[in-house]
């Protein structure tokens, strides 16, 4: 009863044809890696950005202290 061979052979098919692809779950996987990785890096570039501002108004000193 298998038509064309899409039935039953659902093992035989995921180690032959379907071997060299990357699944679904691991493509999620994957993105979501990679948007973790680049909201990291967003967030870290944003806080050096504001630690040099603070830096540097810290250096520079109110009207006061000058």
């Amino acid at each position: 009863m298998a038509f064309l061979g899409l039935f039953g052979n659902d093992q035989h098919m995921a180690a032959t044809t379907y071997s060299d692809r990357e699944s679904a779950s691991e493509k999620a996987a994957r993105k979501r890696r990679e948007q973790h990785h680049r909201s990291a890096a967003a967030a870290d570039r944003q806080g050096q950005a504001w630690e040099a501002s603070e830096r540097a108004r810290q250096d520079r000193g109110s009207w006061w202290r000058r």
